[in-house]
């Protein structure tokens, strides 16, 4: 038991600080687990169940029948309608965005929903005139809370499903109550923390939102810019003729960045590392001021007078280039990279001008930051390369690009598919796992995804972390370390009525969430929820369900949940921004969930 306590422990510091993907530190896990066999009592084949479990199964196959859904446009095509109705109405925006990413959410994966939603969501905030920061933040918080009207809303319903059947397989007689749970097992419930959820989003919340973002009139004032944008031209006698671009830069100390070339009348974008320099030709730089002062003094440089770059200068329309903003996705590959070791420019044919953080703009050697999750890069890019970056599942374009490729006949056809699933599962003609992965093989024989589409579909680090904490789950059972936890906090009940004991389980799976994985947080709590309801002859489900639901919804950190870091970068939030609003939303949550579970199952 001491030894599990140990894995737990180093698995939760390297869960809430991150010094490598969540992923990685749940095979971690998973292999202590196995090689501490004698201790943890982990078998190999135990070790690796996680990877034939159904929830990993059914999670997977449910990225699968979400990106086929994707794929159609169809999102897009309501996102405009919606534009259409809710115009520069601040209600109407942010009713409609908490009402369609809501309702999305339970019949696709919640973190997908919000990745499709968020360019339509900025966009609709600006073209309505609306601070972006107004509507992301409930665009995350209600794809939380959308996720728990069905089983298939969030990978973290079917893991728990999956768990709940384990324990009530395992021991029918002491938890006759657990079983796998159904499509719409607890939907009752859902409906009722969503009605809570939106009511706080459209009141209370509304008011505790900033709009740190400014309304968009012209992307280089809203990355602050028009400073930080000028031209220098290349004088006859300068050092730097006969030398290539790369070269040049590589041997300057200055901080700048080079944004094109404007040499005969014709302008060059990236990449331009190899282009030799010659004289006359003009250079436009992104710097600060301080080096502003400095290229003044420089041999060989002059700086062009008066200059003012604004977005269709900038873009050049000789070489068709604009400006677009991009976020850096969770499972980001350029995640710890800097923008120098991603070689981004020649990688992507893509020039970063600026990089935001939450509400901090970076642009004092930008290239040597390491990008995280959830930062913001204005990108001046031609329209072939935003086409690319934008199915690039590095990141998320944070505004509409027009795709051709939407395969819009296929509507009817992904919309069927994923009912039909839905439907089968519900009425237990099939088991879900088996629905959800006949639905998307339908969606590749019918042709609304491609084969090497279904691999891309998937989110890989989630199956890995699936697949790492489950056998964490199984040790806590097995070494007693699940009903030591148990004892402590049934110990409560002598001064707290059943009722407050199940709200103590939200809460300490609340906060327990806000700082680890979601997933994670589901397999620790939910064998403890079930041995403390049976020491207190409790209703098993009752507990288990109070936990699911917490670890579902974790507003109060950004790291909290995936949906939160996607909207951190465009929403320009600080840190405290998601206490001030989502504090006050966890505890209605709490409550809101305790009473219901209450009235509808009955706690003891």
């Amino acid at each position: 038991m001491v030894v599990v306590f140990l894995v737990i422990l180093a698995a939760l510091v390297l869960f809430a600080t991150e010094p490598v993907p969540i992923d990685i530190t749940a095979i971690g896990i998973m292999v202590a687990l196995m090689v501490l066999e004698p201790w943890t009592e982990v078998s190999p084949a135990e070790g690796v169940s996680g990877f034939a479990s159904s929830a990993t199964v059914t999670v997977l196959a449910m990225f699968i029948l979400s990106y086929g859904v994707q794929r159609t446009g169809a999102v897009q095509i309501l996102g405009r309608k919606i534009a259409a109705f809710t115009k520069d109405d601040e209600d109407r925006q942010l009713g409609a965005t908490i009402g369609v990413v809501g309702s999305i959410s339970g019949f696709i994966n919640n973190t997908a929903a919000v990745a499709i939603l968020l360019p339509m969501v900025t966009d609709l905030a600006h073209e309505g005139k609306t601070s972006p920061s107004k509507l992301l933040l409930p665009l995350s918080y209600a794809s939380m809370f959308g996720g728990t009207l069905t089983l298939i809303g969030t990978s973290t319903n079917i893991l728990a499903s999956d768990l709940a059947a384990r324990l009530g397989a395992q021991n029918p007689e002491v938890y006759p109550e657990l079983g796998a749970f159904s499509m719409f097992e607890f939907t009752s419930l859902g409906i009722l923390v969503s009605i809570v959820g939106a009511a706080y989003l459209m009141t209370v919340g509304r008011w505790l939102t900033p709009a740190r973002i400014p309304v968009r009139e012209d992307l280089t004032e809203e990355f602050e810019l028009e400073e930080y944008l000028t031209e220098v031209v290349v004088t006859d006698d300068s050092p730097l003729v006969g030398r290539t671009v790369a070269d040049a830069l590589a041997d300057t100390d200055f901080d700048v960045d080079l944004v094109q070339l404007v040499r005969g009348g014709k302008t060059f974008g990236e990449p331009l590392g190899q282009k030799q320099i010659q004289a006359e030709d003009i250079f436009a730089l992104r710097t600060d001021r301080e080096t502003l002062l400095d290229l003044t003094d420089t041999e060989g440089l002059r700086l062009l007078p008066d200059v003012d770059v604004d977005d269709e200068e900038l873009a050049g329309e000789d070489a068709d280039r604009s400006l677009v903003e991009v976020v850096i996705a969770p499972r980001s590959s350029l995640v710890g990279e800097t923008l120098a070791t991603a070689n981004f420019r020649d990688r992507y044919d893509a020039t970063v001008l600026a990089l935001r953080r939450g509400p901090e703009y970076i642009r004092k050697r930008m290239d040597h930051a390491e990008l995280q999750v959830g930062d913001t890069l204005l990108v001046q890019a031609t329209p072939d390369s935003i086409s690319r970056l934008n199915v690039n599942r590095d990141f998320i374009v944070a505004q509409e690009i027009d795709r051709p490729d939407y395969r819009e006949s296929k509507i009817p056809l992904a919309i069927g598919i994923v009912g039909a699933v839905v439907t089968v599962a519900a009425l237990d003609v099939l088991p879900i796992m088996v629905s959800a992965l006949a639905g998307a093989l339908v969606m590749v024989l019918t042709g609304v995804l491609k084969p090497p589409e279904v691999y891309d579909a998937v989110e890989w680090d989630v199956i890995f972390l699936l697949a790492g904490v489950i056998p964490l789950g199984i040790a806590m059972e097995q070494t007693g370390a699940a009903d030591l936890i148990a004892d402590l906090l049934v110990a409560s009940a002598t001064f707290l009525p059943p009722i407050a004991v199940l709200g103590l389980f939200y809460v300490v799976t609340a906060v327990l969430t806000n700082i680890v994985s979601n997933n994670a947080s589901v397999v620790l709590m939910i064998p403890v929820a079930a041995e403390a309801a049976r020491q207190l002859d409790a209703n098993a489900f009752a507990f288990v369900l109070a936990v699911t639901f917490a670890a579902s919804t974790a507003f109060m950190t950004p790291v909290g949940y995936q949906t939160n870091l996607f909207v951190y970068g465009p929403g320009g939030y600080k840190f405290t921004d998601y206490v001030r609003v989502g504090a006050p939303l966890q505890l209605l949550f709490a409550v809101a969930t305790t009473l219901g579970i209450a009235a509808i199952w009955g706690v003891v």
